[in-house]
């Protein structure tokens, strides 16, 4: 199996510190060198897996071993700041996707998510903002991404908790429903996509 390239800083499954809830960030910290320099190191991180892989539309502070409520997401205008976002409203429609994590770059995970979301956050100048009724393809990334925040990984979602604990070989083998590599996805991309309502 190709093993994809990989910002240095990101810690892959089976990190204990990915499994732990992050701490809010105070307003203080806003002002804090130590934090403007985490935030950077976020956004690098972010890009340099893009610019690596190709994919990689968002990326959570807890990933490169900070602790903290802060996400870094592209959706193609450059690296933005979402400091302790909380999902305000979830829609009651659901849909299914295959799902990947630049923590298993090398997996697929087959999950669900809420079709929109409503968020509130604070920017990277201490505005407090909101973003009402995401469209599907940005609510599932937030979705993603804050559960990062939370200790929960998308291949929780796809397995639930008796996965928590496997490696990656175990889960292909224990789950192949629910979870693929990326050369079988890529080998069979049309059988897969079919399985799904929706396709990044």
């Amino acid at each position: 199996m190709r093993r994809l390239a990989v910002a240095k800083a990101v810690l892959f499954l089976g990190e204990p510190s990915l499994r732990r809830a992050s701490a809010p960030v105070s307003s203080s910290e806003l002002r804090s060198p130590i934090f403007w320099r985490e935030m950077d190191l976020l956004k690098e991180t972010l890009e340099s897996f893009r610019a690596a892989n190709g994919f990689g539309r968002g990326i959570a502070a807890p990933q490169i071993g900070i602790n903290k409520r802060l996400i870094a997401v592209n959706l193609g205008d450059g690296p933005r700041l979402y400091v302790n976002p909380v999902i305000l409203k979830r829609s009651r429609e659901t849909f299914t996707m295959w799902d990947d994590c630049m923590c298993f770059p090398d997996l697929l995970v087959k999950v669900a998510r809420h079709r929109s979301i409503s968020i509130k956050y604070t920017d990277e100048k201490g505005t407090s903002q909101a973003w009402n009724d995401m469209e599907l393809p940005i609510a599932e990334l937030f979705q993603h991404e804050i559960d990062h925040l939370d200790g929960i990984l998308a291949v929780d979602r796809a397995v639930g908790a008796h996965g928590a604990d496997m490696t990656t070989g175990e889960l292909l083998v224990n789950f192949p429903a629910q979870v693929v590599s990326r050369s079988e996805f890529e080998k069979q991309k049309a059988l897969y996509e079919a399985a799904v309502d929706y396709v990044i």
